[in-house]
């Protein structure tokens, strides 16, 4: 009966094999044009999402912005003198005349509506049409802004040092782009002020360029970087070159099908192609098994067919469960981690096809003399790498009880500290402390209202209730109850136009600063508000039945749980003050929440579905369930440490991290396989003795020679990501080294705790 072998093909037909994937490597690079980059947080959900249909509904009842840059101005001086008031003016004018910004809403000095009154007829318009030329025009606009609780912590803080202009963004619009001619514009005006370019869409875009940027720097730096240790370890330019030209392939075959099928790059997807160069280490395997297998045969394609013979179970079913790993992405409810899922799964099927194939193709054309050479170093007992292995292996397998009782220590400190993990996702301390984003953002929220953005609409059953003088003053009473929060940074709500118009009309006596007794006389204001004021100031804060309210709520930190506890004191305010009404959370502030709590969603669902996957596929490969539970020990102890030390640093578990732990399980679990599978391989090739004597002696073996690449893979794998330690961006660095610490504790826990808990368990094992 005719059987392929996969192997044999590329070994008798290496040419062919190569050329065929040349081929197929610049038919995928003919994609790479077609490529669209999506950075929008928005789309982290799926268009159906429920906090996406309400947003976009909010957005289009109360006539609203997606996205608002804020451009802040610090004078320590105070902004309220006529030069700066001057600057001030020129670059509001120069922002209304840029693309893509929504001109007609922009509010700063020269633009915000501001309420007065003059002999008792209500008057509305631009708190400053115009710079001020005399120091009395500056008195009257300081007495103006300071009158005015609507401008205060809005517009200009207490102290009068700081001011703001409100930008907010055409849909489609680029924030970073728009925020970088702000920056040209302000870098004109020569002066003390100093300037803040501020908000989610900066934070945003800027972090999607910087984000591809820093994918288009790190990526060859890290192949680079592999390229390196590869020679180092097995002094052959020819297998360096096959190692990374497998990674570079399936890269490309991975970018190209993403492109091809027409999905955008998200940030997740940005990371990919560090992440397969990092499990192309995988193959290490094999060129580790290689040059023993030549140094006992001195035959090329001996060794080579042996090799693969030897390494080829272990290899199949660590590309298993990595591909499982990431698989389970699939089944989150954020989109670009599913597309990142996806990616990697794919990738990594690629990457072991070449292993069987490109690899032993390669090899044929390796010259013998220099893979000799090379060879002659390899040895379970002259080699100091691997003696040194076999004595870690040596303390687990002649002291199984003490390793045990130590490792369990370990885990239960590490338990202490997951306890102390927070979740939360904050888009803005993703950059570095001294990032100008980031200074712009802690000046802004420190002077003003906060550069965060949610809502709370209030929903009656019935038309014209929002005019009733109970529906406004409960609004009222829910703003003052909102700002009493440290998170809270200012409010407001058509209540406040309602008690400013009651006032300016009452020649601003400060009694009157309140909400009038009858519904005649509040739909009266509001009527003579409107036909004076902008449409966007009236529509943004209540919809045109009277049916639905706005509250702006502007926070003074880009936390998710800052909203929760919006939300939260909402709910506390209704109960303590019941009205016929619904509270509804929306705004960015709301949907960073709600993908906070799906980040949550996903670890918990993920981790479940990534642990249940791997077991099956380890009990698979052993055909055992005991033996998938001992080679279960490393990836757990090593998951566990890590999540303790991130507990016990106060270090947020945001997004990246939350996915790192469902990926983790794949990738920490392939050194368990190698070294259960060749260590029962070798037991069998031994003779199948399962004394103590004959199964220590066959770990130690295990230790030094498959032991010695693991270690190779780990080093590899981690040298690989030790370039993102090195970002701008706090995530890179995060997962840099998340990862880093992952691999290494892997493979020490590999090497040690297996022997040790096989001694335990030996009895049980081999019945």
């Amino acid at each position: 009966m005719f059987k392929f072998s996969l192997v044999e093909f590329s070994i008798r037909r290496p040419k062919l094999v190569i050329w065929a994937t040349v081929a197929l490597v610049v038919l995928f690079l003919t994609q790479f044009p077609r490529i669209k980059i999506d950075t929008n947080p928005k789309h982290m959900l799926p268009e159906n999402s429920d906090v996406r249909v309400w947003n976009d509904e909010v957005d289009k009842t109360f006539a609203l912005y997606e996205d608002t840059i804020v451009v802040g101005v610090k004078n320590n001086a105070g902004v309220l003198n006529r030069e700066t008031l001057g600057r001030i003016a020129r670059i509001t004018d120069e922002i209304l005349a840029l693309p893509g910004v929504a001109s007609r809403d922009v509010n700063g000095f020269t633009t915000i509506t501001n309420v007065t009154a003059e002999a008792g007829t209500l008057k509305v318009g631009p708190l400053m049409p115009a710079a001020p030329k005399t120091d009395a025009e500056v008195i009257a606009l300081r007495q103006a802004l300071f009158g005015n609780p609507l401008l205060v912590d809005r517009v200009i803080s207490k102290d009068g040092k700081t001011t703001a202009i409100y930008v907010p963004l055409e849909k489609g619009a680029n924030g970073a782009e728009i925020a970088e001619k702000i920056r040209a514009i302000v870098a004109k005006e020569k002066g003390p002020e100093r300037y803040y370019v501020a908000g989610d869409p900066v934070a945003r875009d800027t972090f999607g360029a910087e984000m591809f940027k820093l994918m288009g720097i790190f990526s060859p730096i890290a192949g680079m970087i592999m390229f390196i240790a590869i020679q180092l370890m097995f002094r052959n330019l020819s297998l360096s070159f096959t190692m990374m030209g497998v990674a570079m392939a399936a890269i490309i075959l991975s970018m190209g099908t993403l492109i091809g099928v027409g999905l955008p790059v998200h940030i997740m997807s940005s990371m990919a192609p560090v992440f397969l160069m990092a499990i192309a280490t995988d193959s290490i395997h094999i060129f580790n098994e290689f040059y023993f297998r030549y140094r006992e045969k001195r035959n090329k394609l001996e060794a080579i067919r042996e090799t693969m013979a030897a390494v080829s179970r272990p290899v199949r079913y660590t590309a298993l469960a990595t591909t499982a790993g990431f698989a389970v992405l699939l089944f989150m409810n954020i989109v670009p981690v599913q597309v990142f899922g996806g990616l990697i799964a794919f990738g990594t099927v690629v990457l072991r096809l070449f292993s069987f194939s490109l690899i032993p193709a390669i090899l044929t054309f390796v010259k013998e003399e220099k893979i000799a050479k090379a060879a002659e170093s390899e040895s379970a007992e002259l080699d100091r790498t691997a003696r040194f292995l076999r004595r870690i292996a040596e303390v687990g397998a002649t002291r199984p009880l003490a390793t045990a009782l130590v490792g369990l220590g370990l885990v239960a400190v590490a338990i202490a500290g997951t306890a102390k993990i927070h979740v939360n996702n904050n888009l803005v301390a993703w950059f570095k402390e001294s990032s100008e984003i980031r200074i712009a953002d802690t000046a802004m929220n420190q002077a003003l209202g906060g550069t965060s953005l949610g809502y709370l609409v209030v929903l009656a059953n019935e038309p014209e209730f929002m005019k009733r003088p109970e529906a406004m003053r409960w609004l009222e009473g829910l703003q003052r109850h909102l700002e009493a929060m440290p998170v809270v940074g200012k409010t407001f709500s058509v209540a406040d136009y309602v008690k400013r118009i009651n006032r300016v009309l009452h020649d601003d006596d400060p009694k009157f600063d309140a909400v009038p007794e009858t519904q005649d006389t509040v739909g009266q204001y509001l009527f003579l508000f409107s036909m004076s004021a902008k449409p966007s100031d009236l529509d943004n804060v209540v919809d045109s039945t009277f049916q639905k309210a706005n509250v702006w709520v502007q926070l003074k930190t880009w936390d998710a749980e800052a909203m929760r506890q919006v939300i939260e004191a909402a709910a506390g305010y209704q109960k303590a003050h019941p009205l016929a009404v619904t509270v509804k959370p929306a705004g960015i502030a709301y949907f960073n929440l709600v993908w906070n709590d799906e980040v949550l969603g996903d670890l918990v669902l993920g981790l479940g579905l990534a642990l249940v996957v791997v077991f099956v596929i380890l009990a698979l490969d052993f055909r055992s369930a005991k033996w998938a539970l001992v080679a279960y020990v490393p990836l757990l102890f090593t998951i566990l440490l890590i999540y303790g030390v991130v507990g016990f640093v106060g270090k947020d578990f945001d997004m990246p991290l939350s996915v790192m732990s469902t990926l983790s399980l794949g990738m920490a679990v392939d050194f368990s396989i190698h070294f259960i599978s060749r260590f029962r391989q070798h037991l069998v090739e031994s003779g199948g003795a399962t004394s103590e004597a004959a199964v220590r002696e066959a770990l130690l073996w295990t230790a030094a020679r498959p032991g010695k690449g693991i270690l190779r893979n780990a080093l590899l794998f981690a040298a690989a990501f030790s370039v993102m330690l090195f970002a701008p961006l706090t995530p890179y660095m995060a997962v840099g080294a998340f990862i880093v610490s992952m691999m290494l504790l892997s493979a020490l826990f590999t090497i040690l705790y297996l022997p040790a808990l096989v001694m335990l368990g030996r009895k049980h094992l081999f019945n």
